[in-house]
């Protein structure tokens, strides 16, 4: 089982992707970000490119795209909220989004 980030583990994981464009998500203890590409070829490769990544984790998020939007929420279900998984993973995807 993944173990639920610290408030000190929080700060120093989760403020950067905060900075980076993700936001609390409210109600719940995770992280949501919404990716704009050019167009949706771009857009299902960057989901590509992230599955590979999820999978390789055994980390996936939940997610959802419409054309050339990606929106994207990361929670550790068995942890009950954000872990470093979810710290990982969005640090990742930020990573691919700009490539």
């Amino acid at each position: 089982m993944t173990d639920k980030l610290t408030e000190a583990e929080r700060d120093a994981q989760i403020k950067p992707l905060l900075n980076n464009g993700w936001e609390l998500v409210s109600g719940r203890d995770a992280i949501h970000k919404k990716f704009v590409f050019r167009n949706f070829v771009e857009a299902f490769g960057f989901m590509t490119k992230a599955a590979i990544w999820a999978e390789k984790w055994n980390h996936h998020p939940e997610w959802s795209n419409v054309y050339k939007m990606v929106e994207v929420t990361l929670t550790t279900h068995d942890a009950d909220g954000l872990s470093a998984l979810d710290a990982k993973l969005g640090a990742k995807l930020d990573a691919l989004a700009g490539e």
